[in-house]
């Protein structure tokens, strides 16, 4: 064999990303036999992306012992109906729908495939049951689906339209935006209105990183607010790396910290009561819940343990002394900072359903994933992992 035959030969688990009829296509052999696997995506930089992970499932797969001859294991998976994304017919005057399709387009390698399926898919679903698609109609849409929707749902649909319509005047594809504002005038009965923890949109890993960073860096600060975001980077980091509520990470003190910072002892919340701000004992489901800290929790509470701490102070106490005041910290630095780099608003209680998202999608078990934020199994398979989970019949 020459020295180009060798050069261009494939190793063994060797999995090659190519092109065929303007889609991506994975090549390998395995076993003597030579597989073509269409994946049905354009060639741009986000699709690449995915071509990349799914090699790498392969090759580790093959190297392991465990390829899927039939291939089924590795053909992507539709998270929204695959339609083929058609120009738009009248620039001038684009269709809601239309305008929808490429919304879900832009947004899908922005976020994780359980915000996909559970956020948009569900809204695409509302959007093939209105009436009418008509921009010039967008009153009609909204009286219809505050009488068809439930109402929270409604207010959260409405406000998906109105992002999508804004990153159509940015893009160019109209010129305004009819349903600027409209959220916010539907105001649930407070009876119905939900609570934070009913609403799973969590960030994607990306997003968590730009958000960490543009705090720790002090990024979009308003002038007037009086104080630097830095200071809340800690208590933002320890949400997002233990998934633990809001309120149990106010009401934490030192003394639930082992003393080599590998566990923490979650044990009482920061509630709201008429006489203000208060300590409860026990947590939302349990009495208690020991969390195993990783490395990057241990690094981070050991670099913010004062050398001569009273055990009874907060692990995250306000910037001028007391408990954080959340209020304040949404509207001066979580809102700005989420706004700055153009990411869709959400509650900072969504950094529990991005830890509980990214957990189950790096392989934990949902069971586990349960005992680590004080959730029941149940819980975690219905909201966040029936739809993902892969069955395998094991062998007995």
């Amino acid at each position: 064999m020459n020295s180009n035959t060798a050069r261009h030969k494939a190793s063994k688990g060797s999995v090659q990303i190519k092109v065929s009829n303007s889609r991506l296509q994975l090549v390998f052999s395995h076993a003597g036999k030579r597989h073509y696997l269409s994946l049905g995506f354009s060639d741009t930089p986000e699709a690449r992306v995915l071509a990349e992970m799914k090699a790498s499932q392969i090759r580790m797969d093959m190297i392991s012992g465990h390829f899927d001859e039939t291939l089924a294991k590795y053909k992507p998976e539709p998270i929204l109906p695959t339609v083929a994304v058609t120009p738009i017919s009248t620039p001038e005057n684009p269709s809601l729908a239309e305008l929808w399709e490429r919304f879900v387009e832009y947004k899908r390698p922005q976020c994780s495939e359980n915000t996909m399926m559970f956020v948009y898919g569900h809204f695409t679903k509302y959007l093939h049951k209105l009436p009418t698609h008509d921009l010039d109609r967008a009153n009609e849409i909204r009286d219809y689906s505050l009488k068809t929707f439930p109402i929270e749902s409604c207010k959260r649909f409405i406000t998906r339209l109105n992002a999508c319509c804004d990153w159509a005047m940015k893009s160019g594809w109209i010129s305004a935006n009819p349903f600027s504002g409209m959220a916010s005038e539907i105001k649930p009965p407070k009876s119905q209105k939900s609570s934070e923890e009913d609403e799973i949109f969590p960030f994607s890993l990306a997003e968590r990183d730009s958000i960490i960073e543009a705090i720790a860096e002090n990024k979009f600060c308003k002038k007037h607010s009086g104080f630097k975001h830095d200071y809340y980077r800690n208590y933002v980091e320890f949400l997002f790396m233990t998934g633990c509520r809001p309120s149990e990470a106010l009401a934490l003190q030192w003394r639930h910290i082992s003393n080599d910072f590998r566990f923490i002892n979650f044990e009482q919340a920061l509630i709201e009561t008429d006489k203000g701000k208060t300590v409860r004992e026990g947590l939302k489901t349990q009495d208690r819940r020991r969390f195993p800290c990783n490395g990057k929790v241990q690094n981070l509470l050991q670099a913010i343990r004062p050398e001569f701490c009273d055990p009874e102070s907060s692990v995250f106490p306000g910037y001028t002394g007391g408990y954080l005041d959340t209020r304040s910290f949404r509207k001066n630095v979580w809102k700005s900072v989420l706004e700055g780099l153009g990411i869709e608003y959400r509650k900072p209680y969504q950094t529990r359903h991005t830890f509980i998202t990214l957990a189950l999608e790096n392989g934990l078990d949902a069971k586990d994933v349960a005992r680590l934020v004080g959730n029941s199994a149940e819980v975690i398979y219905r909201h966040y992992a029936g739809n993902k989970r892969e069955l395998v019949v094991p062998e007995f």
